[in-house]
């Protein structure tokens, strides 16, 4: 997803060049265990909303905490070095050894 790489390029600007007010800011300051924390916190909000879009509630929810997830991971790549590219590596790697072809993988 194009956006993705923009949003990982605004990432890499503000570690570069820290704004006052930054939201991305705050948690590159604060490091790696406050990302995780939100990752965690994201994710768990993630899986209430599929569970709540399953039951009636709104897909708007559901697409929100997912963006939200995916910016945190962003952040998190950029803090452990690594790029969205360094992802789309790995998954075509996976898709180029059979993977993702509906085996249950565990």
């Amino acid at each position: 997803m194009e956006v993705l790489a923009k949003i990982f390029g605004i990432i890499q600007q503000r570690a570069a060049k820290p704004e006052e007010g930054s939201y991305t800011n705050y948690l590159l300051a604060k490091g790696l265990d406050k990302i995780l924390k939100k990752i965690g916190e994201e994710a768990s909000e993630t899986i209430i909303a599929a569970k709540n879009t399953q039951h009636g509630g709104s897909p708007a929810g559901l697409t929100g905490e997912i963006a939200d997830l995916l910016y945190h991971l962003l952040v998190l790549l950029h803090t452990a070095g690594l790029t969205p590219q360094d992802v789309e590596q790995e998954l075509n790697n996976r898709f180029a050894k059979g993977g993702f072809h509906g085996r249950n993988q565990q």
